[in-house]
């Protein structure tokens, strides 16, 4: 198998594959015969450098063509992409470069200075720039569905995040919840409005779209209510996937108005309230559909495309996919999972740089996976979710591991100790709060508190900061020493 030959280049070549919106207000349409093209002269330029199939090409670059022609280049050559968002700081492409051991970095100019701050040992290629698209195009490699194909972080909940590997039948997998969740007409318009690093965007910024034959919409620019409404209006966009915070922030903040091309309207990632629902509902005359997946598994759940949505559900499992409810957690069977993923970098999955070989244990063969959900299922077998079984925080349809906002707090000269746990916010369903234990010679102030706040955007992700920073003498701990996070999500 071959992504970009199976795929992209049996889709008619004179037929729109791609929108491009610039941060200037460019526009530019792409065919899919141009995608073909461009990428495998980028899988060329790329050959011509030392990269081989099987070896890892990060890339640290917005919601831009050479995004997708990056991660093109890799799926024909056979190399892994390690797609990056933007967000991240030095410290945090420091981690991936560790781990990861790329043998090139693609990154946008904006991105040089802090990719430079995180010291890659590899070559560095920046785009724009034409010479990496003027190389004969690469022939697409004979490919097999357990050969590795893309590294995904997790958010890190007990720890760092993790590196979780998946293999070439990730892509061809999409096709399950491409037909059953996303659902774009073949020539209809897909805007994924996820940032590229992120497991969605994997998925549905341009893989599922194509699948199905539709044209998929990347816009390089912050999130604007007004402005993603005035888009989808200019664009005739069919089908739209936005986080739920962006829905809710789009309704709340902006004029909703009649949106005559959309077709179909999706979420995931956290439950949206009613009012969010009917508002959308009553603009557009269609119903948010729900889904739940994770960075390890991909989409396991979507509300079905007939049927009304239920108001708070995820959902049912997709079709084929087995999942049960143990004790309250809802845990799947990788065997049913097309897009499960082989295994995490130090745990199970290990790589010879030199050899540029790869030896995995295919989690699959690892019996039932607990997602660390907790859900509960009604009569018609509908899931809502109730609760983490860890501590992750699910901020605006991110999901942000305390440990990393704990790490980045502990290391700025006042702080003893730091815990994060998640405070409801009416937007984004839930906010970082962090409380602060203060070394001896430092006051609790609101301007010691702003201090932090700004510490953490410049050592981690900008999102993962702490909207709320409280001071306490201690933090409370079980008899083992573990921080008691409960009690302090109940002291609001």
């Amino acid at each position: 198998m071959n992504f970009a030959r199976d795929v992209l280049e049996r889709l008619p070549a004179d037929q729109l594959g791609l929108v491009e919106l610039t941060r200037d207000g460019a526009r530019r349409e792409w065919s899919f015969g141009e995608l073909a093209h461009r990428s495998a002269c980028l899988a060329g330029a790329l050959s011509a450098r030392g990269v081989r199939r099987g070896d890892v090409v990060m890339t640290v670059i917005g919601n831009r063509p050479e995004w997708a022609l990056a991660l093109l280049a890799c799926f024909r050559l056979g190399a892994v992409a390690l797609p990056c968002t933007e967000q991240l700081r030095a410290r945090d492409l420091r981690l991936r470069l560790e781990l990861t051991r790329p043998a090139i970095v693609l990154a946008d100019e904006r991105n040089r200075a802090e990719l430079e701050a995180a010291r890659p040992s590899c070559a560095v290629a920046l785009v724009p720039d034409e010479s990496l698209f003027a190389a004969p195009p690469a022939a697409a490699a004979e490919l097999y569905e357990h050969d590795p194909c893309l590294i995904t972080f997790t958010s890190g909940t007990s720890g760092e995040p993790k590196a979780a590997l998946h293999a070439q039948r990730y892509l061809q997998g999409q096709r399950l919840q491409a037909r059953a969740w996303l659902a774009p007409r073949a020539g209809e318009l897909v805007w994924c409005t996820a940032a590229s690093g992120w497991s969605k965007s994997a998925r549905n910024a341009f893989i599922a779209p194509w699948l199905c034959g539709a044209a998929a919409l990347l816009h390089d620019a912050r999130f604007d209510p007004a402005e993603r409404l005035a888009l989808l209006a200019r664009e005739r966009v069919n089908v739209l996937c936005m986080a739920p915070t962006e829905y809710r922030v789009v309704a709340r903040r902006a004029q909703l108005a009649p949106l005559p091309a959309l077709t179909g309207l999706v979420a995931a990632g956290e439950a949206l309230d009613p009012e969010v629902l009917h508002a959308w509902a009553q603009a557009t005359g269609l119903e948010i559909r729900d889904g739940y997946g994770q960075t390890e598994t991909g989409q396991l759940t979507a509300t079905p495309l007939e049927g009304p949505a239920r108001p708070g559900s995820m959902g049912c499992a997709l079709p084929g996919v087995g999942l049960s409810i143990r004790d309250g957690e809802l845990v799947a069977d990788p065997a049913t999972i097309p897009t499960f993923f082989l295994g995490y970098l130090g745990e199970g999955v290990t790589r010879d740089a030199h050899r540029r070989g790869w030896q995995i244990e295919d989690r699959r063969a690892g019996g039932p996976w607990h997602t660390g959900d907790r859900v509960r299922e009604d009569r018609d077998g509908f899931l809502r979710f109730e609760s983490r079984a860890d501590d992750v925080i699910v901020s605006a349809g991110y999901r942000i591991g305390p440990f990393e906002v704990e790490s980045a707090l502990a290391a700025h000269p006042a702080v003893t100790e730091a815990a994060a746990v998640a405070a409801p916010d009416e937007e984004r369903g839930a906010v970082v709060r962090a409380v602060v234990v203060l070394r001896d010679g430092h006051a609790p102030t609101a301007a010691l508190a702003r201090e932090l706040q700004e510490h953490v955007k410049r050592v981690t992700a900008p999102y993962k900061y702490p909207r709320i920073v409280e001071f306490a003498p201690e933090l409370p701990r079980t008899a083992s020493g573990k921080i008691r996070r409960a009690l302090l999500r109940a002291r609001m």
